[in-house]
């Protein structure tokens, strides 16, 4: 113990933070590399015909392959040692709160990191031997687990032996059985070759997916055309943040409007994840600010509990109505709610440790995704509706959810409940206000103030709420 007391107190996360962000750039120097090759292998075969320049386009092609496969092996290097750094940060946190309690108390810590009582003090010492145990265990564990992830590099890729797979009918769990059984060799070549058959398969693990959308990103860009191309700006600056929670794309369509799934935090190894769908209007253009809600929920959970691993997933898999007379309408609801239900059943099929406490959360029209897909089999082990126009249900008990773990909130400046009221029937557009006494969910406390954006401000009531109801904790509720 006293050894890794005296090597916490003197780690600075934001090293390891640094030394995650160098990698992340030598992937990105590396792809910038092989993109030039891609337009001289074309142009060398139109110039050149014959054995020769078979053979020298199949070594450039080569070349570029083993291109792809250094990048896999920088990124996987940047995801274990980003997700170490940020357990690093939680136990420094914890360690920072034990000191703080033991100078309170006038207790003393030791070089060891034990705990004393001078002569004569009366200070119960409990609170802080547990935060300093706490501190200690998750410095261990994240140790243990980065050394095994990076001894475990790999930088070789072989075809799979079996070149069969799994059909559009396929589970997320069958699909995350059939990932399993391949060898990491075969795993890096799927991924440096077809990265586009696993890039958003629900049931391939996070950081899986993480490289094989990272290495399809270029063509993302290029699939834009200039007026679009300002749209993956905010989300590819996030992808290069070196300062907040990991960001884990786990997937990306530039059709139409476009669509995005990113977690902030590795889903796989958190014990507390989060899945925030977002409303009206939500497409590429606006992801930022919905990246911003759904990272200051992370953030907010790990400090108001650093003994635990969030992560936040801001899920926009779904059609958002782009104007009202859409929103009016809930078919884009019930399709989106088919696709969040097979989302969170590869959320527990790939989840690596531990049971993990899923919470799924929705926002105006999101919460009428979140609420049809509750209808049905959602695995989530609570429901959260924020400024919600109906949730396509008039009651809890008509969710699978069990009703105690159904959660509402709506400012008393939230437009949305006039907005959204049928004037003959005398409730919200789809249904009972969740946030009413009669629709049956429990009632958190929200600021007066928030209108229907300000739920995630920092610093107020709403934030704190959802933070501790992603911990699985009780929040304060509506007096």
């Amino acid at each position: 113990m006293s050894a890794v007391y005296a090597r916490l107190r003197v780690t600075d996360p934001a090293r390891w933070r640094a030394v995650a962000l160098a990698w992340r750039r030598w992937a990105a120097l590396a792809g910038a590399l092989r993109a030039e090759f891609g337009p001289a292998v074309a142009r060398l075969r139109e110039i050149w015909s014959g054995g020769a320049a078979d053979a020298a386009v199949t070594r450039l092609d080569g070349f570029r392959r083993r291109l792809a496969l250094f990048r896999l092996f920088c990124w996987r290097a940047d995801q274990a040692l980003s997700e170490f750094a940020a357990a690093v940060g939680r136990a420094r946190a914890l360690l920072d709160q034990a000191r703080s309690m033991a100078d309170q108390a006038g207790l003393i810590i030791d070089d060891r990191g034990e705990v004393h009582r001078p002569a004569g003090s009366t200070a119960d010492a409990r609170a802080v031997a547990a935060d300093l145990a706490a501190a200690i265990a998750i410095a261990e564990q994240a140790d243990e687990t980065a050394a095994a992830r990076l001894h475990g590099l790999s930088d070789q890729a072989t075809p799979p032996d079996d070149p069969v797979r799994p059909d559009c009918t396929a589970t997320p769990a069958e699909i995350t059985r059939w990932w399993a059984a391949l060898t990491p060799a075969e795993r890096n070549w799927v991924l440096a070759t077809e990265p586009g058959s696993v890039a958003s398969t629900d049931g391939i693990p996070a950081a899986d997916r993480d490289l094989a959308n990272r290495l399809l990103l270029e063509q993302h860009r290029a699939d834009l055309d200039r007026d679009r191309s300002h749209e993956l700006a905010e989300l590819s600056a996030r992808l290069d943040d070196g300062t907040g929670p990991r960001a884990y794309l786990l997937g990306l369509d530039t059709a139409a409007d476009g669509r995005a799934v990113v977690a902030l935090g590795d889903p796989d190894r958190a014990g507390h994840v989060l899945t925030h769908v977002p409303g009206m209007t939500s497409d590429l253009a606006s992801l930022g600010g919905e990246l911003t809600r759904a990272e200051r929920v992370a953030v907010r959970t790990a400090e108001l509990d650093p003994a635990e691993s969030p992560s936040a997933v801001l899920w926009l898999d779904y059609d958002a109505p782009d104007f009202l007379h859409e929103a009016f309408s809930d078919r884009q609801a019930r399709d989106g709610a088919t696709e969040l239900r097979r989302f969170q059943d590869g959320l527990r099929a790939t989840h690596d440790g531990p049971r993990s406490e899923q919470t799924v959360l929705g926002h105006s029209y999101g919460s009428l995704v979140v609420g049809e897909a509750a209808a049905g089999p959602l695995d989530a082990d609570r429901v959260v509706f924020v400024g919600s126009p109906g949730v396509g249900a008039d009651s809890a008990a008509e969710l699978t959810v069990p009703a105690d773990r159904v959660w509402s909130s709506t400012s008393l400046t939230d437009p949305i409940q006039y907005l959204a009221v049928r004037p003959w029937a005398g409730e919200l557009w789809f249904g009972e206000n969740p946030s009413e006494p009669g629709f049956g969910a429990r009632v958190f406390r929200s600021q007066a103030d928030a209108g229907h954006l300000g739920y995630w401000d920092e610093g107020r009531p709403a934030l704190d709420a959802l933070a501790a109801l992603t911990l699985g904790e009780e929040p304060v509720t509506r007096r």
